[in-house]
């Protein structure tokens, strides 16, 4: 799925885990682990682009690297900026694959009482100013596949627009911006633009997030995994949704969605380098944790009889048998990963 220019894809899961083929299961269980552990991944879209993703980094769309995310859409960028266009043009359209706006016909220019211009554009009108399908999705102008703005012009009207109207049409990253004047047979001819107005074009761009690549780990809390920490499993998952336990993967702050079951989802640059791991099931394996206080534990039916103080784990080790060497690896909390019992659980 999409919103305004942020393409959101769903990968991997049980069904191509082990519902296809065995090198099906294989392939995604590797570039789930990939993935997962900020590793680059690629991609090919049936019907679309090859992309390069990876966690942390901008993706990479057939072999150009994204720069700006979008302010928002067309309607968005003309609602944010229009007091600053205001008096410097009569009329702007923000080109925009899901939402092209126009300043004279949307509400803000209304408010600021602009004279219409009589432009008439391609595409669906939705609300007054916002036009759907001007073009098709793309990697020009405003994610379209146009290269000249023009192109999603059809025609002036003769009794409203005017020559010497003074149009700007922007993408709505900046990354793309013409200026116009229309001539005497209402024509518009490309002309440098003024300071002025290319300095708020300039703040759209300033206005726009890195490109970014975020991996989000989806998984569940079978009742074998419970079974580690309670004898009655249920126990467990409805004291998590009570906010009496706090779950965490390698220590990231873990999203709980609502329902039946400990389904969790995480940010991996929150977690430990190289968290995740696979089975030959296949299935994908990652680290969780519920941290609770001790009579909390003691009331679901915990095992008592393993509980071992911080301060012999952290002497010890966290795996302890009597005669073993023991083994442990030091890994800092991020900054910005709360300590577990620091606050409430993070719950759907």
């Amino acid at each position: 799925t999409a919103e305004y220019g942020s393409q959101m894809l769903s990968l991997g899961g049980v069904h191509h885990l082990t519902g296809g083929s065995k090198k099906e299961g294989r392939v995604t269980v590797e570039m789930m682990m990939a993935l997962g552990n900020k590793q680059p991944a690629e991609l090919t879209i049936d019907g679309g682009s090859q992309i390069l993703i990876q966690a942390g980094r901008a993706p990479i769309v057939n072999g150009v690297e994204e720069k700006r995310m979008r302010v928002g859409c067309g309607s968005a960028t003309i609602g944010i900026f229009a007091k600053q266009f205001f008096g410097k043009l009569d009329e702007v359209v923000v080109v925009d694959d899901h939402i092209t706006g126009v300043l004279t016909e949307h509400q803000a220019g209304r408010c600021l009482d602009m004279r219409p211009s009589g432009i008439r554009m391609r595409g669906r009108k939705s609300t007054p100013g916002r036009y759907f399908q001007v073009a098709n999705p793309g990697t020009g102008w405003g994610g379209t596949d146009i290269a000249d703005p023009l192109a999603i012009i059809e025609s002036w009207e003769t009794e409203a627009a005017w020559p010497g109207l003074r149009l700007l049409m922007t993408s709505t990253t900046g990354e793309h911006a013409s200026w116009y004047v229309l001539d005497d047979k209402l024509q518009p001819v490309e002309q440098d633009m003024p300071e002025d107005v290319r300095r708020i074009v300039e703040r759209i761009g300033e206005n726009c997030e890195p490109s970014l690549t975020t991996v989000l780990f989806l998984g569940g809390a079978g009742g074998s995994l419970r079974a580690g920490v309670t004898e009655n499993p249920v126990l467990l998952t409805r004291a998590i949704k009570d906010a009496l336990v706090n779950v965490t993967c390698g220590g990231a702050p873990a999203y709980i969605w609502p329902g039946g079951g400990i389904t969790v989802m995480a940010d991996v640059m929150r977690m430990p380098d190289n968290s995740f791991g696979t089975v030959p099931t296949p299935a994908i394996v990652a680290p969780i944790e519920f941290s609770m206080k001790l009579d909390d534990y003691r009331a679901l039916g915990g095992h008592m009889d393993h509980v071992r103080t911080l301060e012999d784990a952290l002497r010890r080790g966290a795996w302890h048998n009597e005669g073993a060497p023991t083994a442990r690896k030091w890994v800092p909390l991020p900054p910005a990963n709360p300590w577990p019992l620091a606050r409430p659980p993070l719950l759907g």
